[in-house]
């Protein structure tokens, strides 16, 4: 048996345990829930080369994340893993599996406007970054205005011309925002994606690996992007705030929450494809994510680029660990306690005679 699959069966034989450790750190929000939510696998690994990745859904579901979303009061739907029939299309130079990406996206958008639809925020589960084309673009179309804080070490603007790699895991911010879309030769399959997100609605969080060109994108328009010195200068609680004043001042858009993997430290989450060292701890993971859904206007979350082939039990057991806190945290567990019952002013008395 291969070490995933072995791993697979050990956190689902686990289950209750790695849920009671999760408990532990976690108390539940007595006062407050997400009422609806709609969750999704994208198990897409094309944007990029490693292989694996595709088995994120399969991992983090595994681990309990559908119960104890329920255990939050919340009403859950798992509408299972998004699937996708490619059609035969032209080629683009450096940008290998056009018409898978083009065809999953497509599908990915489609699905995350029916949900919406039905009056449910919605959690994505990759597979790798490319998707979060589809996810945002979905959104964008059933929201309107919306504000997305892509967190990740990378800052993912590159375009055919500029990535080094061809993967288009580091493309979608610039397939996405209409201020790039200059910079890109006609896509064939992707006619259905007109780029209708501003980039000055965007917001990075956790950058520390950005190439020549992205970084020259990002002061060139001004985008809102704290690095990591950022976060060791101002605090992550400073952060947020500051980044949520750049791209949301009025408090009014629906907000969007990209999160990559691989923008925790890889002594937290090392099972990724592209990890990177002196990211954000654990704990800072968490506080974003809570200051986020206190909003109460973060209506879809993405968690990307969990690679249970990438590692030894261990580090697959801790990113997909990881992967549970952070989504967690987006969906309305704090570290404050349970809420104390109505009526309740004290403790037991108890008088010894």
């Amino acid at each position: 048996m291969t070490v995933v699959c072995d791993v697979v069966l050990r956190i689902r034989k686990s289950s209750r345990k790695m849920l009671s450790r999760l408990r532990h750190i976690f108390k539940k929000a007595g006062d407050r829930h997400y009422g609806k939510v709609g969750v999704i696998g994208v198990p897409f690994e094309k944007g990029q080369t490693k292989e694996g990745v595709a088995r994120g859904p399969e991992v983090i579901r595994a681990a309990g994340l559908i119960n104890e979303l329920q255990n939050l009061g919340i009403d859950v739907v798992d509408y299972g893993d998004v699937s996708y029939e490619i059609e035969k299309i032209a080629g683009v130079v450096n940008m290998p599996h056009l018409d898978h990406i083009a065809a999953c996206t497509k599908k990915v958008s489609e699905v995350v406007q029916d949900i919406m639809k039905d009056n449910r925020r919605i959690l994505t589960l990759g597979g790798d970054h490319s998707l979060g084309v589809g996810t945002i673009d979905g959104h964008v179309k059933a929201k309107k205005d919306v504000a997305v804080l892509w967190i990740d070490a990378h800052a993912d603007l590159n375009t055919n011309k500029t990535s080094k790699s061809g993967n288009v895991h580091g493309m979608p911010v610039a397939l996405l925002t209409s201020e790039l879309s200059d910079y890109w030769p006609h896509l064939p399959g992707m006619d259905w994606q007109m780029p209708m997100l501003s980039i000055r609605n965007v917001a990075y969080v956790g950058l520390r690996s950005v190439d020549r060109y992205e970084r020259l994108v990002i002061e060139k328009f001004g985008i809102t992007a704290f690095g990591m010195e950022d976060v060791e200068r101002y605090g992550i609680h400073d952060v947020i705030a500051m980044a949520l004043k750049k791209i949301d001042p009025d408090n009014i858009k629906s907000l969007h929450v990209s999160f990559d993997i691989d923008s925790l430290d890889p002594l937290e989450a090392p099972s990724t494809g592209t990890a990177v060292r002196g990211g954000l701890s654990l704990r800072e993971g968490i506080h974003l994510m809570e200051e986020l859904y206190r909003t109460n206007r973060l209506n879809a979350v993405d968690l990307v680029e969990v690679n249970p082939k990438i590692g030894d039990e261990r580090s697959i057991s801790l990113t997909v660990g990881a992967a549970l806190h952070i989504i967690q945290a987006g969906f309305g567990y704090t570290r404050r306690g349970l809420k104390v019952p109505k009526g309740v002013t004290d403790m037991p008395l108890q008088t010894f005679r």
